[in-house]
């Protein structure tokens, strides 16, 4: 079986262009659509580079996905949403992002979902934004690594 170099390098420099050509017109869509608002947070938030790495582990744990948040970024530099050095605080964090969840998944949360449910709730007393999020995660945790795994039958 012979390997047939023009049908791999038509489709190679075809799926290239088609990527390209995705950027540009995602970074268009997104210079037109991005209002001032858009800017003040994208400025407030990436403006130091930790907090741009922090932006991007959260980002990354959110879609779950380092590859689509490089793109997004990709698109914001080229729209001139982002700066160079914006944009690297971001990919970073997006690469540590992965790596972090990728390393929660190894643990066994519902050993420490009961301790999370305990610190939430008295820093619940305290404040009522991030740290309620937390409680409402560790209880969700809680509930699933708890709760008795049932299987379908099929009969």
């Amino acid at each position: 079986m012979s390997i047939n170099w023009q049908e791999i390098i038509f489709h190679f420099l075809g799926g290239l262009g088609l990527f390209l050509y995705s950027i540009k017109t995602m970074g268009d869509g997104l210079q037109q659509a991005a209002g001032d608002r858009l800017r003040y947070y994208i400025d407030k938030y990436t403006s130091n580079p930790f907090l741009g790495v922090l932006v991007g582990i959260v980002v990354t744990a959110l879609i779950q996905s380092s590859t689509g948040v490089t793109v997004i970024t990709v698109g914001l530099v080229s729209a001139s949403l982002l700066t160079l050095r914006q944009a690297i605080g971001i990919i970073m964090g997006a690469n540590i992002g992965t790596t972090v969840t990728s390393f929660i998944i190894g643990f066994k949360l519902g050993e420490y979902a009961l301790p999370l449910i305990f610190l939430g709730t008295m820093f619940l007393f305290f404040t009522k934004t991030v740290l309620q999020i937390i409680l409402d995660v560790s209880f969700l945790v809680w509930v699933v690594s708890s709760t008795p795994s049932t299987s379908l039958v099929l009969g």
